[in-house]
């Protein structure tokens, strides 16, 4: 017995011993590692990665952008059988231990003891885990995981359990760049947190154990054994009750990719945003979670997509078919699913679906599809796929539809519509286009499309294209001649005429259509886009007053030709240049700036900035007596431009025209040119839209639109600039290699209808707007034949707009001195 006590008691020391040493080395070790833990508190005030989100007007989602997905949520938001699943598969004992579980440390190194594993599973508790999520390297080793201990423990100390719970829910990776339970439900399931069902919610919980090899998409049957296996806990644990489990066990996956969901198609304008979001808070904007609210309107927005697209298709329909993107050998046609699967690498572009022609008869053609899905391509949907031969001519038109598609042939196609029944053959285009529209009164974009489609080409044509305006560029030079004593019932020769530069070359302008209508008013040449007209109106009012004066409209100098064939459009410009020019025609003649961002929130709520543009504003009482006011020196042809119409380097800075007296914080936009003179190509620019190049857009039904086509050198560019209401439009179609689009293809073609697409949804709840003329100008009646001015009541006689200063000229003059002054200032410039 002595021995017997002895060996207890030994023992018994023995064990004190190993308990003291194991206390007095757990205390070295926190004595050592807790000067190095981390302050716990700053996890109350950490800022996650949110991406970037980008609306219109509206808050219809335009984009998102950033490395993750996530939407940070309060754990008083996420429902309690969400976080009852996580519990009971990650830490069943959350609740009640201090941060570390000991019975799963000593589960954990009683496995360790007993196997040949280095790494062992358990242990970790969701404390451990936020610990290491938010403070700790992934590497696994002693110190780590000793750290990982102390900081669990201090953690408990500092902070409420659910403040712990929230944060490994906001901060857990789900796989597919899903970070937080939010974004985990939208992403599998499109759904919010409040949404979800207890299958899904386990299915979730199932996840972060292995988010990229076992997430249930990349592997629905995993995930379908690690979701039973979540339930089971809950029903261990008392979450769930026998029959909630055995219902829910019998349910199959759903989980399928949803993205963010884009209400609104703007790429263009989203990479826009981007860019002016890095430019303006660094590069790490993009995971900051800021909302940026655009000045996009996005129903004309989608209208200008439509618009465009559609407008595309047509030009490439009428220049024929350029057959299959690629020809595919196909060993088993039987093999559908292996078919599709390939298909699915090919991306769809807009409404151009990839296709596989799997056979083709006389009357049709059938077509696999993405989805497995086979549609079938009646002859009548291919009349138009007459062989491409060059961009004036076409081969013969098919009769059977194996003329045009052959079995292997990967072709697009579209989906019926309710003007056309069945599907369709369709190509790329390899045509392009852009568009802008801006708001003429602040120069908010309203809506942009920088080509045909963004994944395939992100070149913005809208803002990045420099390409000649052509006859669209002519209103700028008639407002620099209006300065210069020249008024809409002026008489100008359409005539040859023939330029010789000192190195003895000519240069010999023509017309479009290469006839010449002789001495015609400048209205009446704006409206029929006489080329010559604008060359001697350009070389009568001088070259280098004309490129001075145009440079008010805010179009940078190197960008316009300073020579006479400025006058025919032979600038480089982008659409949004030419929309901005031509919104002092609209506004009163004040010169706007396009901008695009509203405001930015943070991810509190917070407005960190908020657009405050220069208005045009022409009728604000801030103005005063500008507006209208009339020059105060006139002398004929050597007339400057108004005071109101100084060059573009003795302009005041914006920010000087910010009046007290005005709407608090109001900042108006600089004058650009002579209200007046705005006025003057106002009304001419209707003329062009009533009964000149641009009334293909009277199908609008409209009395306030104005316009004015452009075409360019062998038809590499077609463009329509115009207004509506105190919106600007600008289209612009080309090839982006500088290739000819074909004969025939002018503005009022080619892009004229896309014009008409966007206008007619920006106003079609918009009432017509009344173009009153401004102060000091007045109207007369004139012989339209001489623009001579004639009495009240004259037969024929028609009413024209004048300065008063130029109808003061006219008045005093009688009809011989005033052919005499005709002659000289249009005839005799050769």
């Amino acid at each position: 017995m002595p021995r017997i006590r002895r060996l207890i008691k030994w023992t018994a020391l023995l064990g004190l011993l190993v308990v003291c040493l194991g206390v007095a080395g757990v205390g070295v070790l926190y004595w050592l590692i807790a000067p190095r833990l981390p302050d716990v508190h700053t996890l109350r005030t950490i800022e996650l990665q949110v991406p970037m989100s980008v609306y219109d007007s509206e808050g219809r989602m335009i984009a998102q952008f950033g490395e993750t997905r996530r939407y940070p949520v309060s754990i008083e938001e996420v429902p309690a059988q969400v976080r009852q699943a996580f519990i009971a598969i990650e830490d069943a004992r959350f609740y009640e231990h201090p941060g570390i579980d000991w019975r799963g440390i000593t589960r954990a190194v009683w496995l360790l003891a007993t196997t040949d594993g280095r790494r062992v599973p358990g242990g970790s508790t969701i404390t451990q885990q936020v610990a290491r999520q938010f403070f700790l390297s992934p590497e696994y080793s002693y110190t780590r995981k000793a750290t990982e201990i102390f900081l669990a423990l201090k953690m408990e100390r500092e902070l409420s359990k659910d403040e712990i719970l929230e944060l490994y829910l906001n901060k857990s990776f789900f796989g597919n760049r899903a970070y937080g339970i939010a974004a985990a439900a939208e992403f599998y399931y499109g759904k919010s947190l409040d949404e979800l069902t207890l299958d899904e919610a386990a299915t979730l919980a199932s996840i972060p154990k292995f988010p990229s090899s076992g997430n249930p998409i990349v592997n629905p049957q995993r995930a379908l054994i690690r979701r039973n296996y979540v339930l089971h806990r809950m029903h261990e644990v008392g979450f769930i009750d026998q029959t909630t489990l055995s219902i829910a066990q019998a349910l199959p996956i759903t989980a399928r990719p949803h993205e963010p969901p884009v209400e609104i198609e703007a790429p263009y304008v989203a990479e826009m945003v981007r860019q002016a979001m890095t430019e303006r808070f660094g590069a790490d904007v993009l995971n900051a979670g800021y909302q940026v609210h655009t000045t996009i309107d996005g129903d004309a927005q989608e209208a200008a997509n439509l618009a465009l697209r559609e407008s595309l298709f047509d030009y490439d329909r009428r220049h024929g078919y350029r057959g299959p993107e690629a020809q595919w050998e196909i060993e088993d046609a039987s093999d559908i699913e292996t078919l599709a699967a390939r298909l699915r690498g090919i991306p769809v572009l807009g409404t151009l679906q990839p296709g596989l022609v799997l056979e083709s008869s006389a009357g049709s053609a059938t077509v696999l599809m993405r989805d497995g899905a086979q549609v079938e391509i009646p002859l009548q949907n291919l009349g138009w796929a007459r062989p491409y031969i060059d961009a004036n001519r076409r081969g013969a038109a098919p009769q059977r539809a194996s003329d045009v598609m052959a079995p292997g042939d990967v072709v697009r196609v579209r989906p019926p519509t309710e003007e056309i029944e069945g599907w369709r053959l369709a190509q790329i285009p390899a045509v392009q286009g852009a568009f802008v529209g801006l708001d003429s009164e602040s120069g908010a974009l309203r809506a942009l499309v920088g080509g045909f489609s963004f994944g395939a080409n992100k070149f913005n044509r809208a803002t990045q294209a420099q390409r000649p305006p052509g006859s669209s560029f002519k209103p700028f030079v008639y407002a620099a001649a209006f300065e210069r004593g020249f008024h809409p019932a002026s008489i100008v020769l359409d005539a040859p005429v023939v330029f010789v530069d000192r190195a003895g070359n000519e240069w010999r302008p023509q017309n479009d259509n290469r006839t010449f209508a002789g001495p015609m008013r400048l209205r009446n040449a704006l409206v029929t886009s006489r080329n010559l007209v604008s060359v001697r109106l350009l070389d009568a009012i001088g070259v280098n007053y004309a490129h001075r004066y145009i440079l008010n409209f805010g179009f940078r100098p190197q960008s316009i030709p300073e020579n006479l064939s400025m006058s025919l459009g032979t600038a480089a410009l982008s659409p949004m240049e030419v929309a901005t020019g031509y919104a002092p025609f609209v506004n009163g003649g004040y010169l706007v700036e396009p901008w695009f961002i509203e405001r930015v929130v943070d991810r509190d709520g917070t407005v960190v900035e908020e657009a405050n543009p220069a208005l045009a504003c022409a009728r604000c009482p801030e103005r005063g007596g500008r507006n209208g006011a009339a020059p105060t020196a006139i002398d004929g042809f050597d007339l400057g431009p108004a005071p109101s119409a100084a060059p573009a380097e003795e302009r005041p800075e914006s920010d000087d025209l910010a009046l007290a007296n005005g709407e608090a914080g109001r900042v108006l936009a600089e004058q650009a040119i002579d209200p007046r003179t705005a006025f003057l190509i106002n009304s001419m620019l209707r003329d062009v839209v009533r009964r000149g190049t641009g009334r293909g857009a009277l199908v609008l039904g409209r009395e306030d639109l104005g316009g004015k086509t452009g075409s360019t050198n062998e038809h590499r560019d077609a463009w329509f600039a115009g207004f509506g209401d105190s919106l600007v439009g600008v289209a612009w179609v080309g090839m982006d290699d500088f290739s000819t689009l074909g004969a025939g293809e002018f503005g009022a073609r080619a892009a004229l209808p896309i014009w008409n697409g966007f206008m007619g949804a920006a106003l079609e709840d918009v009432a017509e707007r009344e173009f009153e003329p401004p102060e000091g100008v007045t109207t007369a009646w004139i012989n339209p034949e001489s623009g001579w001015l004639v009495p009240a009541g004259t037969p024929g006689a028609i009413s024209e707009f004048f300065k008063s200063e130029d109808l003061n000229r006219m008045q005093v003059r009688d009809p011989a001195e005033e052919q005499r002054a005709t002659q000289q200032e249009a005839f005799e410039i050769f």
